[in-house]
């Protein structure tokens, strides 16, 4: 999480969006940050809301914008199995090494999670407990030089973004059925990016 005090904006960092390499570009420019322990870092929109964000807005006497990127939720679930198959963490619950994406998606799916699919839900993470979005700048992954224009724009810098946290290449086929059932029950994060594209 990254804030602009001048530009009265933070930069939320949902995982797997990205957002290491922008908080690499911005934080320079930032006035707070929160980089470690990684559940800080990645401050929910609700969180900021509920506990942060009075105490930075002066109890509402400085109203303080939020953004967000959004990852189609395929491709974020194939980022989440494919890091967490990296040889650092193999053998712990959170480890993929071993299984395919099918069976880490089913996971995913399953109430409660396995350790290894504990990595929550987007449309969570820029939610209030209602399930309103209450993030007011959201941008797709997919389109990030849109969201580096707007930060370049509000912040007044040029930001050069190099990549970070790039997750090794795995198949992330997926049987039909379990497709379906993804689009199903993933409903709210599909959505939500879908809306994005608008």
């Amino acid at each position: 999480m990254l804030l602009f005090w001048k530009a009265k904006l933070v930069l939320l960092a949902v995982p797997k969006t990205g957002t290491t390499a922008l908080e690499a570009a911005l934080l320079a420019h930032a006035d707070t940050a929160i980089l470690n322990p990684p559940e800080k870092k990645h401050l929910t929109a609700r969180r900021w809301r509920n506990q942060l964000a009075p105490f930075f807005e002066n109890r509402g006497a400085r109203q303080i914008e939020t953004m967000a990127i959004i990852r189609e939720p395929r491709d974020w679930l194939g980022s989440w199995y494919r890091y967490r198959a990296r040889p650092e963490i193999s053998g712990s619950a959170s480890s993929t090494a071993g299984m395919d994406f099918a069976q880490f998606v089913t996971g995913w799916l399953s109430d409660p999670e396995p350790e290894y699919a504990r990595v929550g839900r987007q449309s969570r993470f820029v939610a209030n407990a209602e399930g309103k979005i209450i993030v007011d700048h959201l941008f797709r992954y997919e389109d990030l030089d849109q969201a580096v224009d707007f930060l370049q724009q509000r912040l007044g810098v040029t930001l050069d973004l190099g990549r970070r946290n790039i997750s090794p290449r795995a198949d992330l086929s997926l049987p039909p059925a379990l497709e379906a059932r993804l689009q199903r029950e993933a409903a709210a994060d599909f959505d939500l990016w879908a809306r994005l594209g608008r």
